[in-house]
């Protein structure tokens, strides 16, 4: 089994690129995300997932262990592929991804091409769980909650700035939280403004 490819970039497309070792050169597979941090190096070290098939032996890359675990997680699901969890990747940031499905955003999930309503909960039925406790030795929690705790700073702090008081920011922050966690800073305090 191949963990990883550490080697020169010589071909880069948004959907592959080729990463060349002592004069190997790997075809693998990636998402978007992965495609523009590639963009602007020369080398990398990408972490691999092989599917090995009867017409086809297939490398797909990942940036972090983590985000190969999610992949993982996500091709675990029934109806899922390799292909639809690229798409799936390719469509939102790993971090994004984690907080929709342990939030039971589903309509977040239903908006990326080809993942139906059905699928959608599917994916957070199956994984919800998993992503919240963490598994295979990743963490997951940790990525959520400390973005989650970084928004709820920010998003205090203008409260404060525009004359609210701390105490209540935070209880109404933390309820727009808990009901929508993907929602961005600028989103946060809008709604918590409307609420107060």
């Amino acid at each position: 089994m191949i963990d990883y490819v550490n080697g020169e970039i010589t071909e880069l497309t948004p959907a592959n690129v080729v990463l060349e070792t002592n004069g190997v050169g790997f075809f693998i597979h990636i998402t978007l995300p992965t495609f523009s941090v590639l963009n602007e190096q020369t080398s990398s070290k990408l972490f691999i997932y092989e599917a090995i098939r009867e017409d086809a032996y297939i490398l797909y890359g990942f940036l972090s262990r983590s985000e190969r675990q999610l992949f993982l997680l996500l091709i675990s699901v029934s109806g899922i592929g390799a292909n639809t969890a690229r798409v799936i990747m390719s469509s939102y940031t790993a971090q994004e991804i984690q907080e929709m499905i342990a939030s039971g955003n589903v309509v977040a999930l239903n908006a990326i091409k080809g993942i139906g309503t059905k699928t959608a909960q599917r994916i957070i039925v199956d994984l919800k769980d998993k992503i919240v406790k963490g598994v295979g030795g990743v963490e997951f929690p940790n990525i959520i909650l400390n973005s989650r705790s970084e928004k709820k700073e920010e998003a205090v702090s203008a409260m404060v700035m525009l004359g609210y008081a701390s105490s209540a920011s935070q209880k109404t922050i933390d309820r727009l939280l808990s009901e929508q966690p993907t929602l961005k800073v600028e989103q946060l305090i809008k709604l918590a403004l409307k609420m107060m």
